[in-house]
């Protein structure tokens, strides 16, 4: 990243955002977004779309990093549905008790992973409503598979995307439903997967819940 060039950008563009009009503000978010984060990769280590609904359930209330260290030693053992629902939910509980959550995390698991078997054979639907009707599988959960497994265009709102809807004047803000109806009014669909995972990134790296500078924040230091 060059933040010299970054700083020039901000500099000569910042009377242009104070009056900037939502949809021109858009197209600026975007354009510091494609700048920052030409690349989105997975931060979750997956194979396929079952590891990657394992670990995106994992991720819940938990880090990413957390969820990464316990995966491999999950998936060593059940890195399939049929392999995964073989296991005791002690099994998996012994594993996954570092990102928290194990107890109700590891019932889950296994039984997602016995439906799985025994509804879809041992495939992962690509459909949200098979999707939200396994257990522990939320509409977040859900979008997330649907777009980076299936490459379905979706939005998931997790909490950093949340917080820059918000923060950046794009959403209300008053409940994760509601943002992620205006994201997709706001933005092409096209856009949604990767812009998904642009927000998450820039909100881990400038924009935190705690401690932000407005002033040293690409984005929130233009509005």
């Amino acid at each position: 990243m060059n933040i010299a060039l970054l700083l020039r950008f901000h500099i000569f563009t910042f009377p242009y955002f104070q009056s900037m009009k939502q949809q021109e503000k858009i197209q600026a978010i975007t354009k510091i977004l494609d700048k920052l984060y030409p690349k989105t990769p997975i931060p979750l280590k997956h194979k396929d779309a079952f590891t990657l609904l394992v670990a995106v359930l994992l991720s819940g209330q938990s880090t990413d990093v957390s969820v990464n260290k316990v995966t491999p030693a999950l998936f060593k053992i059940g890195g399939t549905a049929e392999k995964m629902s073989k296991l005791s939910v002690k099994q998996i509980r012994d594993i996954i008790k570092p990102v928290g959550l194990s107890p109700t995390k590891s019932k889950n698991i296994k039984a997602l992973s016995q439906i799985l078997v025994k509804r879809f054979g041992g495939f992962v639907p690509d459909n949200f409503e098979d999707l939200e009707s396994l257990p522990g599988v939320g509409h977040k959960t859900a979008s997330v598979v649907m777009s980076q497994a299936f490459g379905h265009s979706a939005f998931p709102i997790d909490t950093h995307i949340h917080r820059l809807a918000k923060r950046w004047g794009l959403s209300s803000g008053k409940n994760v439903v509601q943002t992620e109806k205006d994201l997709k009014r706001l933005f092409p669909k096209e856009r949604w997967n990767k812009l998904h995972l642009q927000m998450i990134f820039f909100g881990r790296e400038f924009c935190p819940a705690r401690g932000h500078d407005k002033k040293k924040c690409p984005i929130c230091s233009l509005f």
